[in-house]
C-alpha cells in the first residue's frame, strides 16, 4: 500500500516546467496548440504558455530567451543563415506546405496560368515560394511564363480576382474553402505535389546543449498530438473551431483539407528541407554552401523517436 501511494504522490512532488512557445497564427501550426488543448503537454510535465507571433519578432523573442521556443521555419531560417539566430531545427511536425493555388472559373488547369497574373501576399513570403515550386512543377518558369503581384489580404485578392485584375493566387488553408464559395478553382495543393517543411520545433543552441531532456519531451508531446489529430477527426474539428474562432463548417473543411499534411514521427524531409535552405539562400543573398548541421540538429528527435518506438 505504501508503494503505491507513493507513486501516487509522485506526479505533484515536481512543479511542471514552465514553457513559452511561439507559434504563428495560421493553421499550418496547430500541432503545439492541440498538444496544449488536448493535454500532451501537461503529460509531459510543462505548463505551456502558447504565444501568437511571427516573423522578426518571433527571431528576436527566442534569441532574447523571452520564447523558449518557435514553429515557424521561414524566418527563422532567414536569420539563421544570417547569422541573427543561433538556433536549430530539432524537429518537423508538418512536412508539407498548407498552400493551395486558386484561379478564375476559367482557367481548369496550372499551365493555363503561362503569361497570367497571379497576386501574392509578399514578395519572398512563404505562399509566395510555394507558388512558384507548383508552377515549376508544372513546365512553367515563375520568372518568364507568369506575372506576380505582391501585397493585399486575401480577400483584397479574391475581390481582385473576381474583378479580373488577377487570374490566380496562392493561399493557405481554410482560404481554399472560401475560395471555392466564390467559384474559383483549386488548380493544386502543393501538399500533393511535394515537401517543404513549413512548421515543426525550433530551439537555440544554449537550449540544445543545456536542456536537451526537456526538447525530448517536448518533441514527442507533438508528435503523439500529430497522431491524435490524423487518427481523431470528430475531436479535433471543435479544437479548430476555438482556436481558430472559426464555425463548424469551416473547421470542417480544414480539417480535411490539410491533416495528411501533418506527420506521424516528427522527422524532417531531406530533399524539402534542401529546397527551403535553397530558397532562404537566394532571399539573403546567401552564396555559400550551407550544411544541414548548420541550421538543424535532429539529434535529439532520434532519440525521442527510439522512445516512440519509431525506426
Amino acid at each position: 500500500m505504501f508503494v503505491l501511494i507513493f507513486f501516487q504522490l509522485q506526479p505533484s512532488a515536481y512543479a511542471a516546467d514552465k514553457i513559452r512557445i511561439g507559434v504563428p497564427p495560421d493553421a499550418g501550426h496547430f500541432t503545439l496548440p492541440l498538444a496544449q488543448k488536448k493535454g500532451f503537454l501537461t503529460g509531459e510535465g510543462f505548463e505551456a504558455e502558447i504565444i501568437s507571433i511571427t516573423g522578426p519578432v518571433a527571431n528576436i523573442a527566442l534569441a532574447s530567451g523571452d520564447i523558449d521556443y518557435y514553429t515557424g521555419f521561414g524566418s527563422s531560417m532567414r536569420a539563421m543563415l544570417q547569422g541573427l539566430l543561433p538556433s536549430r531545427v530539432v524537429a518537423c511536425y508538418r512536412p508539407s506546405p498548407h498552400f493551395v493555388l486558386l484561379a478564375r472559373p476559367e482557367i481548369k488547369s496550372v499551365k493555363e496560368l503561362k503569361g497570367k497574373t497571379i497576386g501574392v501576399l509578399a514578395f519572398g513570403g512563404g505562399p509566395d515560394l510555394v507558388v512558384r515550386l507548383m508552377l515549376k512543377y508544372f513546365g512553367l518558369d515563375p520568372e518568364k511564363d507568369v506575372k506576380f503581384i505582391a501585397g493585399g489580404s486575401a480577400e483584397g485578392r479574391f475581390i481582385r480576382i473576381t474583378q479580373g485584375l488577377l487570374d490566380a493566387t496562392s493561399v493557405a488553408v481554410p482560404l481554399d474553402y472560401h475560395g471555392k464559395k466564390m467559384g474559383f478553382n483549386i488548380l493544386t495543393r502543393a501538399e500533393e505535389l511535394f515537401t517543404y517543411p513549413i512548421s515543426g520545433l525550433i530551439a537555440h543552441t544554449k537550449k540544445i546543449k543545456e536542456k536537451p531532456d526537456e526538447i525530448k519531451r517536448l518533441v514527442r508531446a507533438g508528435v503523439n498530438a500529430n497522431r491524435y489529430l490524423r487518427a481523431n477527426r470528430e475531436e479535433t474539428i471543435p479544437v479548430l473551431m476555438s482556436t481558430y474562432r472559426i464555425d463548424k463548417e469551416v473547421a470542417t473543411a480544414l480539417y480535411d483539407s490539410f491533416v495528411k499534411g501533418f506527420n506521424l514521427d516528427g522527422s524532417l524531409p531531406e530533399d524539402g528541407f534542401r529546397r527551403l535552405i535553397e530558397d532562404t539562400k537566394s532571399i539573403t543573398k546567401v552564396n555559400r554552401e550551407v550544411a544541414f548541421s548548420e541550421v538543424a540538429d535532429l539529434s535529439i528527435l532520434r532519440e525521442a523517436q527510439k522512445e516512440l518506438g519509431i525506426k
